[in-house]
């Protein structure tokens, strides 16, 4: 059976004392910064879930309502709407936003809405920025939904027409609280699902026609070099692609190719068993044609005579041939191991039905049918609009290969946040067209790790791929540092995976979220939210020729940071420029921060819950963070399903793991953890066990200001606890060694940059006004001001 005989639970029924209705209009107050209004010149309105929408059983808010023959109006601690009842028009239909911290605004109907921008539908052959769609994020303080021409869901879970000419907005009034719009956005049109574990590591993809052999010795070499992948994605080149004129292209197939495949379950579990997930590219629309092995039992399920060798057109509005398309096509290959599908629609928006587009109608349905599987739904397609965050992942299309599409993919990915669209996966390295440029290469494998998900791609140019040995020596210690550097983050990766789907807090979010009303928040466009550890600003732009490193502008909120590799400390509180050489990429961590991350295990891609843990902790405040784990693809989020680990830090005295809690049948029973104390003095610790004394190794790393604690194989039922017996210090700043390894790269003549090192030692912080006045290049100076300007 296929999944459209599923549906999404969905509770579409307002609370009755919510709604305020006329004869042709409706407002129903969902909460006191959300209005659905609605006006319908028949007086019919939508009680069922649509495309857009799911839920709107909210808790009745707290508001008045004012009326009078000829106007109403509605107050709540946020809003205030004035209506004349009469059909919806800019004199007639007014709200004032007076909640939130934003200035009191105000919204006519039909007013253009100037938000911040939501997301795309696809990158595809973008060079660089494109228009976004809205979401409901606003330095205005409102955004709108419109919901007025999508489909109605039916009971039975299939697609409805909606009365034609009907209007439902929903209005988001909620000044500068934009979490908890997002938050609330996530109730009303369904939450983001959890993903499962594995799709946190990195994945292979390439268009490329490979053989079956091919793809195992690449792999086989990855594994030889230590580079780890969870995803072997194969582009459209499995299936049969030079076919015979007379039945068109070869874009959509569902025939493996067994020239290069000879064997294709056996190649899948092959992949299988070095703990690889498997996804198969699909280009749907040209149906089913004669050559294909599953003609004849396709045609005669839609009543054609196979004989006749006329093809089955791709119709997504067919109920009935969507359930053959998924019983017939999919589900035999999925029954040979693939484990999900790469829905590669290119081919519009528009179906037999006007108005359905048909890229939601694939989103939809392939989502509810991955559910056979008996694990996590899981889908990888583009954007269909709002609402779209049910479906992941994302697949934002073909981006040419340049530093402009470079530098747009990080504010694309921040702000999709905006519209609830959390996990994006682009094509890491750029697919196609632009030049062969190392350096970018290495920044966009760093921005990839430090995104939603990683996924190298190329296009099928001989020249273009992004194994890390076809790039010179630097580029390619780069990319492998940081595609371990993926797989070890896993952990807190997953982590953040529950937040998003239980407390709708995507992974990536706009620095404005947290400190709306800070101007500067808003002119860092590459920087974001990583987690509720760290703040990653990549590197976008080519490195300058005098310093040899590149520059991001970078805002650190108010407190103590750390940069996440090197240990440098800043106080926070001011935007700065920082530079970064092409081995380092700028992510901090707030003092107090943890990060719990894994040692890489013998079998480079196992990602299942790991026995040897490795927890990076960034002293100078108190902190703590709860490690979340379960099976990593059970089909229900129970919460029966998971166990959670403490970790907490009283600064400068003890760190505490406190004994897993939950289902620990999950976790291996013992575990070793590796303590990072990150940008400390050397101290001397003691290490306790459920309060017993135990033995535990320890070191310290002068070059890196790193003290190291391994406690190892303790049962995770057990407590562990350092104290640090003397307490433990943050590490002073070695100035005159930094600026030391700056001039040593920089391309200036040598009496120069001996004349800056001994004016730093000299001087020392002071040495700033004396540098201004040596004329260096400005990169130069930037560079050491950043040094000398850190704590």
């Amino acid at each position: 059976m296929s999944g459209i005989n599923e549906k999404l639970e969905a509770r579409p029924m307002a609370r009755k004392e919510s709604i305020i209705q006329g004869e042709n209009y409706r407002i129903t107050v969902l909460t006191e910064s959300l209005l659905r209004l609605e006006y319908s010149r028949d007086g019919s309105f939508e009680d069922r879930a649509t495309q857009t929408v799911l839920n709107r059983d909210f808790p009745v808010p707290v508001f008045k309502v004012s009326e009078t023959e000829g106007e109403l109006k509605i107050f709540t601690s946020a809003l205030e709407l004035t209506y004349n009842k009469q059909e919806f028009a800019p004199n007639g239909l007014f709200i004032k936003v007076t909640g939130g911290k934003s200035n009191e605004t105000n919204w006519h109907y039909k007013d253009p809405v100037k938000d911040l921008g939501g997301t795309a539908r696809t990158l595809d052959e973008a060079d660089g920025a494109i228009p976004l769609e809205s979401g409901v994020v606003s330095r205005n303080g409102f955004s709108i939904v419109d919901d007025s021409r999508s489909m109605a869901v039916t009971e039975d879970g299939w697609v409805d027409l909606r009365p034609e000419g009907s209007i439902d907005l929903y209005f988001f009034g909620y000044g500068h609280r934009y979490q908890e719009a997002v938050k609330d956005l996530y109730y009303l049109c369904g939450r983001t699902p959890l993903l499962p574990r594995w799709v946190f590591g990195n994945w292979w993809s390439r268009y490329h026609r490979y053989t079956e052999q091919e793809y195992k010795e690449l792999m086989e070499r990855f594994e030889r070099e230590r580079i780890p992948f969870s995803v072997a994605v194969v582009d459209m080149d499995w299936h049969l692609v030079d076919i015979d004129p007379k039945y068109g292209s070869g874009w959509t197939g569902y025939t493996w190719n067994r020239e290069f495949f000879p064997d294709p379950k056996e190649f899948m579990d092959w992949l299988h068993s070095r703990n690889m997930k498997i996804t198969l590219n699909v280009h749907p629309a040209d149906g089913v044609r004669a050559y294909e092995e599953a003609y004849e039992r396709v045609a005669k399920r839609m009543g054609i005579d196979p004989k006749s060798g006329e093809p089955v057109p791709f119709d997504v509005t067919d109920r009935h041939f969507l359930e053959v398309y998924f019983e017939e096509l999919h589900h035999p290959l999925e029954d040979e191991g693939v484990d999900f599908w790469w829905l590669d629609w290119q081919q519009g928006t528009v179906t037999k039905i006007p108005g359905l587009d048909p890229l939601w109608m694939l989103n939809h349905f392939h989502y509810l049918d991955s559910a056979r599987r008996g694990k996590r739904r899981l889908t990888f397609s583009r954007y269909a609009g709002i609402g779209s965050h049910r479906y992941p992942i994302g697949f934002s299309g073909d981006t040419v290969i340049s530093w402009e599409s470079l530098r747009f993919q990080p504010y694309f990915t921040a702000t999709a946040s905006n519209a609830g669209y959390g996990w994006w996966s682009h094509d890491i390295g750029g697919h196609m067209h632009g030049v062969r440029d190392d350096e970018m290469t290495a920044r966009w494998v760093q921005l990839g790790v430090f995104s939603p998900l990683n996924r190298l791609h190329s296009t099928d140019n001989p020249f273009n791929g992004k194994e890390p040995w076809k790039y010179n020596k630097i580029t390619q210690s780069v990319m492998e540092e940081f595609l371990r550097l993926r797989h070890k983050l896993v952990p807190y990766l997953y982590t953040m995976n529950r937040y998003a789907s239980r407390d709708g807090q995507p992974l990536v979010r706009p620095m404005y979220w947290l400190e709306p009303e800070r101007e500067e928040t808003y002119h860092v466009p590459n920087e974001y939210y990583f987690g509720t550890e760290l703040i990653a600003a990549p590197i976008t732009d080519p490195a300058d020729t005098c310093t040899c490193m590149g520059c991001a502008k970078a805002w650190l909120p108010k407190g103590t940071w750390f940069d996440f590799f090197n240990g440098r400390r800043y106080e926070g509180g001011r935007l700065l420029s920082v530079y970064r050489c092409v081995e380092e990429m700028p992510v901090f961590v707030r003092a107090g921060g943890i990060v719990p991350m894994q040692e890489l295990p013998e079998q480079m891609n196992d990602l299942s819950n790991p026995q040897n843990l490795e927890i990076c902790i960034f002293p100078g405040a108190d902190g703590s963070f709860s490690l979340w784990e379960d099976e990593g693809d059970s089909p229900e989020d129970a919460d029966e399903n998971w166990v959670c680990t403490e970790l907490t830090q009283k600064n400068g005295e003890s760190f505490l793991i406190s004994a897993a809690k939950g289902n620990i049948s999950v976790l291996p029973e013992r575990r070793t953890w590796t303590l990072c104390f990150k940008g400390v003095e050397n101290a001397a610790a003691e290490v306790l066990t459920d309060g017993q004394a135990m033995e535990a190794v320890q070191s310290y790393d002068a070059d890196t200001r790193t003290l190291t604690v391994r406690a190892e194989e303790v049962p995770v039922t057990s407590e562990i606890k350092v104290r640090f017996i003397k307490g433990l210090m943050m590490a002073e700043k070695d100035m005159t060694g930094s600026v030391y390894e700056i001039l040593e790269r920089a391309q200036i003549a040598y009496d120069v940059k001996e004349a800056v090192l001994k004016t730093v030692e000299e001087l020392g912080e002071r040495a700033v006004p004396a540098l201004f006045a040596m004329e260096l290049e400005e990169p130069l100076l930037c560079a050491v001001t950043e040094v000398l300007t850190a704590c």
